[in-house]
């Protein structure tokens, strides 16, 4: 299948498809309609049929989608068959709270490295997973290969940490600070912004909570 471009939107939605998709191999669910996927993922259906259409024709009129089908599709597309190992940078509260969840029931990531400026838990192992001194940071990146990192530092230093970070081969980053960090076109990042997010659901609340 050639290379191609997907919308954002698009792209953020499949692994939604692809968890209930496994939930309804696990009940010996064969088929699935966009209607049915759509109840479940709260998703309308047109959207999921556009979505599909990127890639072909998945499934067929009036038999709707096959399960295991699709199943084998977005794992390779989301590159579940193979381990991503990745970085976790600044092991503070939200960092440990990562550690501690790890990613297990998604089980092609893994967080193999994190590191931390804080002597007490440099050197250790935390839920199974080794933090180094942070600095480290750019020599184990280097030799563990990990192109994709976690960030939850103080905002103060999250600059000059991604810099590091790059420097070691980071091509994507989770980004958890409030800094929007500036990168070179090859490294691509996501910001998660907990404190938007919750205003912006706060805001819905009051402002489209009515039923029409």
């Amino acid at each position: 299948m050639t290379e191609q471009k997907i919308p954002r939107a698009t792209a953020k939605r499949l692994p939604i498809y692809y968890r209930y998709l496994n939930i309804l191999l696990d009940a010996d669910k064969t088929r699935v309609s966009s209607t049915e996927l759509s109840e479940a993922v709260k998703v309308d259906s047109a959207t999921i049929r556009r979505d599909f259409s990127y890639f072909g024709a998945l499934g067929k009129r009036g038999y709707g989608y096959d399960v295991e089908s699709l199943i084998k599709f977005f794992k390779k597309i989301l590159n579940q068959d193979r381990l991503t190992n990745v970085a976790l940078i600044g092991v503070g509260n939200l960092g440990h709270a990562l550690l501690n969840f790890n990613f297990h029931q998604d089980g092609n990531v893994r967080i193999s490295a994190a590191f931390d400026v804080n002597a007490d838990i440099a050197n250790t192992i935390q839920s199974g997973v080794p933090i180094y001194p942070m600095t480290e940071l750019r020599t184990q990146l280097e030799e563990q290969q990990i192109q994709v990192a976690i960030l939850t530092v103080p905002s103060d230093v999250a600059q000059s940490v991604t810099d590091d970070a790059v420097a070691g081969g980071v091509k994507g980053i989770l980004n958890f600070t409030p800094l929007r960090v500036t990168v070179p076109k090859d490294v691509r990042v996501q910001n998660v912004d907990l404190t938007n997010e919750l205003q912006t659901l706060i805001y819905f609340l009051e402002h489209y909570n009515s039923k029409e």
